[in-house]
């Protein structure tokens, strides 16, 4: 699907999630084998239930069923991020801070593509992390995606 569709499904459905004191995280449409899926992935503080993900299914397949932005069939499924969840926007890298996160970027910066660290914010458009001992700020422009991390 094209950028600018994935957009217009992003901004039909993003008022019914806040509408529902939800946060919408992030957007996904990618085929699977013979299936195309579009998943939305949902969150709220103390995270989201079975009955936050039906809710949100019923109410978005029906604005979908109605507007039919997306030309092909495909499968709709409603979620939370789980325990590794993305930081798409400035404002997560604000709230995590302190959490151990892992962030890939584009191409080797610094000698590495992959950096696993405590949080510290974002601060003039870098994400900082404590990684080896250190401080490393990385360009968020560099960032090809980033995420929260579990320890075992």
């Amino acid at each position: 699907m094209s950028k600018a569709v994935l957009n217009k499904v992003k901004k039909m459905i993003e008022p019914i999630i806040t509408e529902l004191n939800l946060e919408l995280v992030d957007v996904e449409y990618l085929k699977e084998g013979a299936h195309w899926y579009l998943r939305i992935y949902i969150d709220k503080d103390g995270g989201v239930d079975i009955d936050d993900c039906a809710t949100v299914s019923q109410r978005v397949s029906e604005v979908l069923d109605k507007k039919d932005p997306i030309p092909q069939a495909y499968m709709l499924e409603v979620s939370s991020p789980g325990i590794e969840r993305p930081l798409k926007n400035e404002t997560d890298y604000q709230k995590y801070q302190g959490e151990l996160v892992s962030v890939h970027t584009i191409k080797p910066y610094q000698g590495y593509k992959v950096f696993t660290g405590n949080l510290k914010g974002l601060i003039d458009n870098q994400v900082v992390l404590e990684y080896e001992g250190q401080e490393i700020a990385i360009p968020l422009e560099l960032i090809e995606k980033a995420h929260l991390t579990f320890e075992f």
